[in-house]
């Protein structure tokens, strides 16, 4: 078994986004790259409601799928398929945006509100496909309770309990949960880009100590070591996904692989024919 060490550091910065919710903005245009296939990451981690009130009214999205998911609190959601629900602590909802979407995302008030959306590329062959998404509640988990920590798996598998089957890139996204002082090895596939994201306290990679809210890629490798401080426990998303080595044309909530393929979709959203 080969340790993965760090190949690339990102702390998230301070930002504001939707109607005013401030947020940190970890992964962004300046990562696409490196991070293929994941392109987007904020954290949401607010005890103050006036933070994030205000949420993210209804705005489109083409060629994508965003993954939203909740430690603590909830989001009510809704689209223009006449989806709507609301996302509770433990639960995630993964989006496939494809050929088009029209949603709101509006945080309710709660004494924490924790959590994260990740941005996950489609292929170029699956960008335009139907619009749709599952909702993957806590109950529909896998969980795995060691010695060292707590492993809900969103999706993919950990030590052989499954979480959600994604409908198309098949990410593997996992919710660690690690006692004081204690270290997991997590096993991963060799050949995908994999991240660390350190969502709650700081954690240990390599001999080397990382503030809470940054990422963490991963050199090659089949294994995975996070540690926790003495003391201190730490919680971090461990993100795993084969890279696609596309184009990205990335404008606003649509990313497509070419700035024509681009320009149209916003012709289209001029236009009133943006969705199929």
């Amino acid at each position: 078994m080969k340790t993965r060490k760090v190949a690339r550091v990102v702390r998230g910065v301070p930002a504001v986004d939707g109607a005013g919710v401030k947020l940190t903005r970890v992964l962004s245009r300046n990562t696409v790259e490196d991070f293929d296939p994941f392109l987007m990451l904020d954290s949401f981690d607010s005890t103050n409601p006036p933070d994030y009130l205000r949420g993210f009214p209804m705005h489109p999205h083409r060629g994508i799928e965003t993954i939203t998911y909740l430690v603590e609190g909830k989001l009510a959601h809704q689209d223009n398929l006449g989806n709507q629900g609301m996302i509770t602590p433990g639960a995630s909802q993964w989006m496939t945006a494809g050929n088009g979407i029209l949603h709101q995302e509006m945080p309710q008030e709660s004494e924490h509100f924790l959590g994260l959306q990740l941005w996950l590329n489609l292929p170029a062959a699956e960008k335009m496909t139907e619009p749709k998404y599952f909702d993957i509640r806590p109950e529909d988990r896998g969980l795995v309770e060691e010695s060292c920590a707590s492993v809900r798996v969103i999706s993919g598998s950990y030590e052989g309990v499954e979480g959600a089957k994604p409908h198309h890139i098949q990410a593997t996204l996992l919710d660690v949960n690690l006692k004081a002082g204690q270290s997991i090895e997590i096993p991963v596939k060799e050949d995908e880009t994999v991240f660390v994201f350190s969502i709650l306290g700081e954690t240990m990679v390599g001999g080397e100590i990382f503030e809470e809210k940054t990422a963490l890629l991963l050199e090659d490798g089949n294994l995975v070591e996070v540690s926790a401080m003495p003391g201190h426990t730490a919680r971090f998303i461990l993100a795993s996904a084969p890279a696609l080595h596309e184009p990205v044309a990335w404008g606003g909530p649509i990313v497509m692989n070419t700035r024509e393929e681009l320009q149209h979709a916003f012709d289209e959203l001029q236009a009133g024919t943006f969705i199929k």
